[in-house]
């Protein structure tokens, strides 16, 4: 009897209950960093934009270097680790990545052909874009370890189960990688719903519902596209109307083809379809979220595996931004391309009266290349434009510089015509469901 007394209290500390607080604690800071205005020396943003316009002011000599090696490393990477030439697709963004290194060195060293140290050009595309990118998805991802490490995407989880079937046609377990999608980033989305689609917990439907769906950018590129149009006072109207139209266009998108006739086989033809929860919903949901607090990793330990993740992301994406942004920018600057690709939706831009329809056309047109073009485009633009285009750029979900490699890269059998279509039907429809909501808003 004596030495299980012993034990109880050294048990009640490891048990789930005993560490409670983590989740209310460290969901709490998540929150806060991410989605709570703070005025700082006159001006109103969150704490992570705050963080890293800190560290802009403080070391505005060292950024660009900073993002320069951050760049190079992310150029080299796919020749060390010897992935270059896995497919047609990774051997294109392996040199597309060079080709940004190379931009990247002389945009810093300011040499090069006049065309691109234009100020609305390279130097634009480096300050603007690859140094913020550069600082706030490795600092986001720090704060990221907290908003979804410690039970607060399961609970969240099990009380969009009731909902997540009749809605998106996907099994409640989905909730959760729907929201990891979303407040992380399409790479922890994807890598989650290829895992469970291997194991044969999706069907074929449902894990490209969920990829072409949830799989958004992260809160951390939002901000991103949020500062360069000038919408961090309206932070949270931005990212609560983007969430909102995101999920609703989903739901419209798997009722119509190609989506709606995809194959509800299953990974290798096994399947674990999911049982329904039953009883009481807070009683689950806690339980969900006590579990993922037991099964989580140290603070330190989260914190770390998460800003490695995020500098590996970051490494990724910042030459491939370079190169593909200013790829973008030059066809929309000396070619028709655009111009050619905006007039499927100027139509619809011009019957909702959007302010500058062929402008707003043409930006909704460059998200297939890169997401952060048509920030890029409209950054001059009247609010209402800024704000369609900014929500846009994240419900459109797919683009060739960063989501559509990485669901070619996963199991899910989706061919890129059926990703073309999905994204001009997704473009499409954000257009008709953000503009009168940005009229009622803004």
């Amino acid at each position: 009897m004596k030495t299980d007394t012993n034990k109880q209290p050294s048990l009640l500390l490891q048990s789930p209950v005993g560490q409670s607080w983590k989740f209310f604690v460290y969901s709490a800071i998540g929150i806060f960093m991410f989605f709570i205005p703070v005025e700082i020396g006159g001006k109103s943003s969150i704490m992570l934009d705050h963080i890293v316009s800190w560290i802009r002011m403080q070391f505005p000599a060292i950024v660009p270097y900073y993002a320069f090696i951050v760049i190079l490393l992310g150029a080299v990477y796919p020749f060390i680790n010897k992935t270059w030439n896995k497919d047609t697709v990774t051997i294109v963004f392996s040199m597309l990545k060079v080709l940004g290194l190379i931009v990247a060195a002389m945009l810093l060293f300011n040499v090069g052909p006049s065309w691109l140290l234009k100020p609305n050009m390279g130097p634009f595309l480096y300050d603007k874009l690859v140094i913020s990118v550069g600082l706030l998805v490795p600092i986001g991802s720090v704060f990221l370890a907290l908003l979804v490490g410690y039970g607060l995407l399961e609970f969240v989880g099990v009380w969009m189960q009731p909902v997540m079937r009749p809605i998106w046609k996907t099994p409640g377990r989905s909730a959760i990688d729907a929201v990891a999608s979303f407040v992380g980033s399409y790479s922890l989305g994807l890598l989650i719903t290829n895992k469970v689609f291997k194991e044969g917990k999706y069907t074929i439907k449902e894990a490209a519902i969920i990829a072409t769906g949830f799989s958004t950018v992260s809160v951390t590129f939002m901000v991103v596209v949020a500062k360069t149009l000038g919408l961090m006072d309206i932070w949270n109207t931005y990212f609560w109307v983007t969430l909102f139209v995101t999920f609703l266009v989903t739901a419209i998108t798997v009722r119509i083809w190609p989506l709606s006739k995809m194959s509800d086989d299953y990974y290798d033809g096994k399947g674990q379809p999911e049982e329904k929860v039953t009883g009481n919903y807070m009683k689950e949901a806690w339980s969900e979220a006590m579990k993922a607090v037991q099964h989580s990793k140290g603070l330190l330990q989260n914190v770390w595996v998460n800003l490695k993740d995020g500098f590996i992301m970051t490494m990724s994406i910042l030459p491939s931004i370079l190169s593909v942004g200013l790829i973008g920018l030059l066809l929309a600057e000396y070619t028709p391309v655009f111009d050619i690709i905006g007039y499927i939706f100027y139509p619809f831009t011009l019957l909702l009266q959007i302010p500058e329809p062929l402008l707003a056309a043409k930006a909704a047109a460059m998200e297939i290349a890169e997401m952060f073009l048509p920030a890029l485009l409209v950054t001059e633009a009247p609010l209402i434009t800024k704000f369609i285009i900014a929500v846009v750029s994240i419900s459109a979900i797919l683009f060739f510089s960063a989501v559509i490699p990485c669901i070619l890269s996963t199991e899910i059998p989706i061919s890129i015509p059926k990703l073309l279509v999905i994204w001009v039907e997704r473009t499409i429809l954000t257009l008709i469901i953000v503009t009168p909501i940005a009229y009622l808003l803004l």
